[in-house]
C-alpha cells in the first residue's frame, strides 16, 4: 500500500480555556490546551478521518484555500 502525504491549513482559535483546531479543507476539528497540543490532536484527526474516507471522497486540494481580512461595520 503506497502511503500519500497530505496537506492540510490548520485555523486555531483560543475559546475558553482551550485552543480548538479546524482543518479549512476538510473541517475535522480537534482541540488541546496549548496551541501545539491542539495542532499535534488535529495531526492525528485528520490522519484518522483519511484512513477512513474512500480515496474518491477525499476533498484536499492542491491549491490552498485564500484567506482574506475582512472588515465589517456593526
Amino acid at each position: 500500500m503506497r502511503i500519500m502525504t497530505y496537506k492540510s491549513t490548520a485555523i486555531i482559535n483560543k475559546e475558553g480555556k482551550w485552543f480548538v483546531a479546524r482543518s479549512a479543507e476538510l473541517g475535522v476539528v480537534s482541540q488541546g490546551r496549548t496551541v501545539e497540543e491542539a495542532r499535534k490532536n488535529l495531526e492525528e484527526a485528520v490522519g484518522l478521518y483519511l484512513e477512513n474516507t474512500p480515496q474518491n471522497k477525499k476533498i484536499l486540494s492542491k491549491i490552498p484555500p485564500i484567506f482574506a481580512l475582512i472588515e465589517v461595520n456593526a
